[in-house]
């Protein structure tokens, strides 16, 4: 998982094979090559760290994308890993990941193997999903549909637009409202907000949301949302089953692997200068 804080970078491995997450993290880097470089970078090891090969060649790899790894934290191996390769060793994993892939895998594969009627409308949304972002890339697009504000949108405030654009400004004297999708929102679409954004349904991977305010999702939340879009840190992302693809708060960016939750209502906020979770109910997110 890669995810970004005030910092800097968070790479997160836990217990996914970390050939397979190195892969996925460097080619998350290279879509956006010049975003990320020059940045300086933390490796958190939930679980067992790599050989010493394996890491340095993961340290080489995104030293050519411009980043610098600053140190490792983890168990007492990744100590031992650090002082093998030259690194700094920071000490234990400081908090749970946003997303924590073997808790969220486990939910999934307790509820058994058959697919039921919604599983195999999900299967084919990936499918979707994935011509629609390859077909983007193909023509040199973002991977999905840039957030617009038409003019009808600048003059009343709404926005809910279903292809690309190029601005998320809106225009003096709107007045921000919020916008109700019911349904589901399928791979490839996209919903932007001066405002806040609600859906009732699940929203798929390929799916985007973007809103200056909040987000609010009466069912799965499985896509991209950037919630306080135009720079409010103070906005939060609330779902009923929390596990995007990719999460924003302002400028603040954490990343998952989109699986099945605990299907336990829980709220994304920015504290500490990083995006993380609790479940609804509890006093850890009061503003």
């Amino acid at each position: 998982m890669l995810r970004g804080t005030a910092a800097g970078l968070e790479f997160v491995f836990g217990e996914r094979s970390f050939d397979v997450a190195a892969r996925d993290v460097a080619a998350g880097i290279e879509e956006r090559p010049e975003f990320y470089r020059g940045s300086r970078a933390i490796a958190i090891f939930e679980g067992a760290p790599p050989s010493d090969d394996a890491m340095r060649g993961f340290v080489q790899t995104i030293g050519s994308l411009g980043i610098v790894l600053r140190g490792i934290y983890g168990p007492p191996d990744a100590r031992e890993l650090a002082g093998r390769i030259a690194l700094p060793y920071l000490g234990e994993a400081p908090r749970p990941s946003v997303a924590n892939i073997a808790r969220k895998r486990a939910a999934r594969a307790s509820r058994g193997g058959d697919f039921t009627p919604e599983a195999r409308s999900l299967d084919a949304d990936f499918a979707g999903a994935r011509a629609d972002i390859a077909s983007r890339r193909a023509h040199g697009e973002a991977s999905v549909a840039r957030p617009r504000f038409d003019a009808a949108a600048r003059a009343g405030g709404v926005a809910s637009a279903l292809g690309a654009g190029p601005s998320l400004g809106a225009a003096p004297g709107v007045v921000p409202t919020t916008l109700y999708h019911r349904g589901t929102l399928r791979g490839g679409r996209s919903l932007q907000q001066v405002g806040c954004v609600v859906v009732v349904g699940d929203v798929n991977p390929g799916a985007e949301l973007v809103a200056s305010g909040d987000i609010v999702v009466f069912g799965a939340l499985r896509g991209t949302a950037h919630a306080g879009a135009q720079g409010d840190a103070t906005a939060r992302v609330y779902a009923l089953d929390l596990a995007p693809t990719q999460l924003r708060i302002a400028t603040f960016i954490a990343t998952g692997d989109g699986a099945a939750g605990s299907r336990v209502p829980e709220v994304a906020f920015v504290r500490d200068g990083r995006i993380t979770t609790a479940s609804l109910g509890t006093a850890e997110f009061g503003r």
